[in-house]
């Protein structure tokens, strides 16, 4: 995966401005979940973040998961990599969206962090596309919250709260059949707007245009319920086994009996679960690296009395790619507990929290062993 070259400088991070003078308290209060937001201005140095050439390089990066739609001839969908060369020959207009730049790019990493008003455990990644003139990828909705920002050039955003949710069949994208905005807002760099979940929008690039969108996923409470089954099976451990030494011959040989429905009911009645193992799916699932993230441990690692003293000497920094969160005294790392002594736990807060620490000293012995661990499974890097 391509790492960020010389545009990897710090983005600002002034909430007065990100949100248009409102406080953070103001902008939950009134419109997260609730309905739009547009801010002219919001982050005045969008210019540090990676332009069109860096965005279609990593379009050709097989770890980096991407999407080509077109518009020429009907709508068309496939999946990254991609060459330069289909790019530069594709029927206009296009876009190309790259997911995951905060896994590629420091600045991205860092624009996205400037939501830090909203938890980490709903934050999902940031999206970048690049349109040519008239691109986009047609009306649609999403069932998640959407800041997009708008980069190079300008775009035209139609937007609508509308209950019809229709999608036209046979596409290989999701577009509204009947859509009606009741917005039309143009956005030219630095700007932005807020989007709740399912508020239909279309945006269409004017001249040529990227937009990085900073999403918060949702969790659907099927699929929540299905990840939470699968937890529970690699962790439930009844004992006995079904017995029936009290048989009696049945009229129907093929009815499923009432003692036996009984028996098996008072046998799947011993499953249990609280809050805590709640806690713990929560923090494994939400924490667990997307299918295409690999981790790249350091080629010499230091020994642990040398990484202790290096790190008590310069501080840590997670990688770009770690997500850590926590709850209570417990911590959760990349898709793992991270037993953590109680006497450190104010202090792996802020390495959660700030995603970097160097006050390391006080730390106990016991914590050194476990972040050391995690530096040698390259999903802690020292300070430089």
């Amino acid at each position: 995966m391509q790492k960020d070259g010389d545009y990897n400088r710090p983005m600002t991070h002034d909430l007065s401005t990100l949100l248009g003078g409102l406080t953070p308290e103001r902008f939950l209060a009134d419109y997260w979940q609730k309905k739009p937001l547009l801010v002219r201005g919001a982050v005045p140095d969008i210019t540090r973040l990676p332009g069109r050439d860096e965005l279609l390089a990593l379009a050709t990066d097989e770890d980096i998961e991407s999407r080509f739609v077109s518009q020429a001839g009907g709508w068309q969908m496939r999946h990254g990599p991609f060459s330069q060369r289909e790019l530069k020959r594709a029927a206009k207009p296009w876009t190309v969206l790259v997911q995951s730049m905060n896994l590629a790019s420091a600045t991205a990493d860092q624009l996205m962090r400037c939501f830090d008003f909203i938890p980490y455990a709903r934050l999902d990644d940031l999206m970048v596309s690049y349109a040519t003139d008239g691109g986009g990828v047609g009306p649609h909705f999403d069932n998640y919250d959407v800041f997009l920002i708008q980069g190079m050039g300008s775009r035209r955003w139609r937007i609508g709260k509308q209950k019809d949710k229709t999608l036209i069949d046979g596409l290989p994208v999701r577009i509204l059949k009947n859509f009606k905005p009741s917005f039309d807002w143009i956005l030219e760099p630095g700007d932005m707007l807020y989007l709740p979940p399912e508020w239909a929008h279309d945006g269409t690039a004017i001249g040529e245009c990227m937009t990085f969108s900073v999403g918060f996923r949702t969790f659907p409470a099927q699929e929540l319920a299905e990840q939470f089954l699968m937890f529970l099976q690699d962790r439930v451990r009844l004992s006995g086994r079904y017995r029936d030494p009290d048989l009696r011959r049945q009229k129907h040989p093929a009815e499923i009996g009432s003692a036996m429905i009984d028996q098996v009911t008072e046998m799947l009645s011993s499953i249990r679960w609280n809050r805590s193992t709640v806690c713990d799916f929560l923090g494994l699932a939400l924490t667990e690296p997307k299918p295409h993230v690999f981790f790249d441990p350091p080629a010499q690692p230091l020994s642990l009395a040398r990484f202790t003293a290096t790190a008590k000497r310069r501080g840590i920094k997670l990688d770009q790619r770690s997500l850590l969160l926590f709850s209570g005294k417990h911590f959760y790392l990349n898709g793992e507990p991270w037993r953590v002594p109680a006497t450190d736990v104010p202090l792996l807060r802020q390495l959660a929290d700030k995603r970097s620490f160097e006050s390391l000293a006080s730390l106990q012995a016991e914590t050194f062993t476990l972040l050391h661990a995690s530096y040698c499974d390259g999903f802690i890097d020292l300070l430089p």
